[in-house]
């Protein structure tokens, strides 16, 4: 123990020198490395706050998995520049949509489609071809055989859009077409609520012309392309096809013509029109099959109501969407159906104080006219007035 001690302190001199001159070296190494390196400037160096967005994070695990030979995307955001030349350059752009003033204008899209996409592949090459022309249906699976004939009317320039007021949808699935065919379903309602809600115009803007039909309609002597091509030749921008005069008729207006292409007048019951260019007698369609072009549908579709379902009285005032109106609204007689009057939709109702349930369903039919009738009258009144206070 005692040579432990003395071999201990005497080597204590030498081991504090080593310690010393250690130190010394590894000094002056450090300075003359930091002298190799060019001066960094810190202010390189810029976080404007300490936390990362999303976004940030996202775009930085996308640029560290592309590969080696691939050229990285730009960042959106230029980290060259100082935190208060990026905040004191704010977008604001007024002519935008209403909500999206703060983007450039080159990233908003302002309009969509109902083009089926893939999940995988390029998004460029998704589509094999780009329908002109949209029709809907709004049906109920009892129908289908109806609808199976309709659809094969048209052809594959149109995108086919079935409504579900009964809730079955993939058993539908039995028709090849209706794999791809787009679907919504939501119970008890009609084609005006569908309508409103699924076919704003900026959804549906890519199709020429929209059909909002019935499901039950015969189509034996209608071919939509042949159908088209009379509009279009006739100047029509809202149209029907004539109705089979003997079945389902309710105003002479939508009576088909055997001598003629298109008619846009007619005569009526005397009484019922007080000018030879207003409903019923001219301007006039049912709203049993309607077709409209994209433009006269932006307007018919902010005139539909959010809260008058069926639709009742709209006919009347489809006339105000379009000009002259006696010009461009008429029947289609070369391309006739049948309006078969199923009363399949007035059966969802509910029976109530002893009534059937399409009973039910009809008063409020007529209830929903009534309203639309004051409503509309309302409102132009409240316009004439305005515009003629602001005008002494």
């Amino acid at each position: 123990m005692g040579i432990f001690t003395r071999s201990t302190v005497s080597r204590k001199p030498n081991e504090s020198m080593r310690l010393i001159v250690t130190t010394f070296v590894g000094v002056v190494f450090g300075f003359l490395i930091g002298l190799s390196f060019p001066k960094l400037s810190l202010t390189k160096f810029n976080i404007s706050s300490g936390i990362l967005t999303t976004i940030d994070i996202k775009y930085t695990e996308y640029t560290n998995s592309v590969p080696s030979g691939s050229t990285p995307l730009q960042h959106p955001i230029d980290n060259n520049r100082s935190s208060a030349n990026a905040t004191s350059k704010k977008i604001w752009v007024p002519s935008n949509p209403r909500g999206a003033e703060r983007l450039p204008p080159g990233i908003v899209k302002a309009e969509s489609d109902l083009y089926l996409r893939r999940l995988w592949g390029k998004p460029n090459e998704d589509l094999t071809s780009t329908p002109k022309y949209l029709v809907t249906f709004t049906v109920g699976y009892n129908q289908r055989k109806n609808i199976d004939a309709a659809v094969k009317k048209f052809s594959g320039n149109f995108t086919i859009l079935l409504f579900h007021y009964d809730g079955q949808t993939t058993e539908w699935d039995e028709f090849e077409w209706s794999k791809q065919a787009i679907h919504v379903s939501v119970r008890r309602q009609t084609k005006w609520w569908y309508a409103k809600r699924f076919l704003h115009p900026d959804i549906v803007a890519p199709y020429d012309y929209i059909f909002i039909w019935d499901e039950d309609l015969g189509v034996e002597h209608f071919n939509a392309e042949e159908y088209i091509k009379l509009v279009r030749k006739h100047g029509l921008e809202i149209s029907q096809p004539g109705l089979e005069p003997n079945k389902g008729l309710t105003w002479q207006m939508t009576k088909r013509r055997g001598d003629r292409e298109v008619h846009k007048e007619t005569e009526e019951k005397p009484g019922w029109c007080n000018h030879p260019h207003v409903p019923p007698c001219a301007a006039f369609v049912e709203i049993m099959a309607p077709v409209f072009s994209r433009d006269a549908w932006r307007c018919v579709w902010h005139m539909i109501q959010n809260d008058l379902v069926h639709g009742w009285g709209l006919d009347f005032a489809l006339r105000k969407c379009v000009e002259p109106a006696h010009e461009k609204i008429g029947i289609v007689d070369a391309q006739w159906i049948v309006h078969q009057s199923v009363p399949s939709l007035g059966n969802q109702g509910e029976s109530q104080n002893g009534k059937a349930p399409w009973q039910g369903v009809r008063e409020r039919c007529k209830k929903e006219w009534t309203i639309f009738q004051t409503r509309f009258s309302r409102a132009e009144r409240s316009y004439y007035k305005a515009i003629n206070s602001t005008s002494h």
